[in-house]
This record gives structure tokens, C-alpha cells and sequence, in this order.
């Protein structure tokens, strides 16, 4: 391995945008990020379900006439 090359890795603090602080190592020492574990909806368990069947039907009456060609 060639030396003096490399970035140096080292303690880091990742701040997401709702307050919540993380401890880490990287080549950046400091990183803002808009969302984390702690305030996205996917871990909070407040996601929403979205109907897909509107989607579907539309898809169906879209391509309908090119099935019957």
C-alpha cells in the first residue's frame, strides 16, 4: 500500500436536521444530513400505505387497447 495517500479516518459527528446527534468514525469530520433513524417515518412506524390500485387500473386501461391489437 502506497503511503501518504490515503484520507486519514477518524471520529466524526453526524447531526441530522431533527436534533438527534450521531457518533461515528469517517474521512469527514462533520456531516448535516436532512433525516435519520429517529425522525424518518419508515423507522418511526408512521409511514402511510398508498393505494395502488388506481395505479393499476390505470395501467390496465392504458395498455388494454395494445393487448387487443
Amino acid at each position: 500500500m502506497r503511503k501518504n495517500i490515503h484520507p486519514t479516518y477518524e471520529e466524526a459527528t453526524i447531526t441530522c436536521a431533527c436534533g438527534n446527534v450521531i457518533n461515528t468514525r469517517s474521512t469527514v469530520k462533520e456531516m448535516h444530513v436532512n433525516t435519520c433513524s429517529a425522525c424518518h417515518p419508515f423507522y418511526t412506524g408512521q409511514s402511510t400505505f398508498i393505494d395502488a390500485e388506481g395505479r393499476v387500473e390505470q395501467f390496465r386501461r392504458r395498455y388494454a387497447a395494445a393487448a387487443n391489437k
